[in-house]
């Protein structure tokens, strides 16, 4: 085995191997954070836990990107657990607690924002990609039906065709096959 070989052998070795590690620490990293973000305290009765629950489940942390108040560690999150725990405990409906921090924070806390005129992109443009991507889809698969790609016979000038026939010819094949490109309206 030569010296370049073995090289590309360890470099294919060792490169398999941090894949795999990456692939490990993947799937180890959010058994981790997860482990961190769990609430001790209980509200007054089960009714109150439920919704608190729920509450936590649909609301967004501001601080963090796209986590919502349940799964996340950071501080503005806690307080905001505090908030709503408060909230409940002082008789407010969910309606009410999601208008507070509506006018606190904006449509951003929410995980399904109200349809209105600021949100309509919002709304709007999953439903408008689909579309775009389903007409490219059936651009492509038209396109590819309607022969606008010329058949090998078509692709082949008069001297080619000539030339195809004598070799088929020779090797016992069917010329038949090999016949004068269609002309298209």
């Amino acid at each position: 085995m030569s010296k370049r070989l073995k090289v590309k052998k360890v470099k294919f070795i060792q490169s398999c191997c941090g894949i795999v590690l990456l692939l490990l620490s993947g799937f180890y990293l959010p058994t981790v954070s997860f482990a961190s973000s769990v609430e001790v305290e209980n509200l007054s009765t089960t009714d109150l836990q439920r919704r608190y629950q729920g509450l936590i489940e649909e609301l967004r942390c501001p601080k963090c990107q796209n986590q919502n108040l349940a799964g996340s560690d950071s501080p503005v999150a806690m307080d905001l657990r505090r908030e709503v725990r408060r909230l409940l405990e002082e008789g407010l409906s969910d309606r009410e607690i999601h208008d507070h921090l509506v006018a606190r924070f904006g449509d951003f806390v929410l995980y399904r924002p109200p349809f209105q005129r600021n949100t309509l992109v919002l709304w709007l443009a999953p439903g408008f990609f689909a579309a775009v991507g389903l007409l490219v889809l059936i651009l492509v698969v038209m396109r590819a039906r309607g022969g606008s790609v010329a058949t090998s016979a078509e692709a082949l000038t008069a001297e080619e065709r000539i030339r195809l026939q004598q070799l088929l010819r020779e090797n016992g094949a069917d010329t038949n096959r090999v016949s004068e490109p269609k002309k298209h309206d």
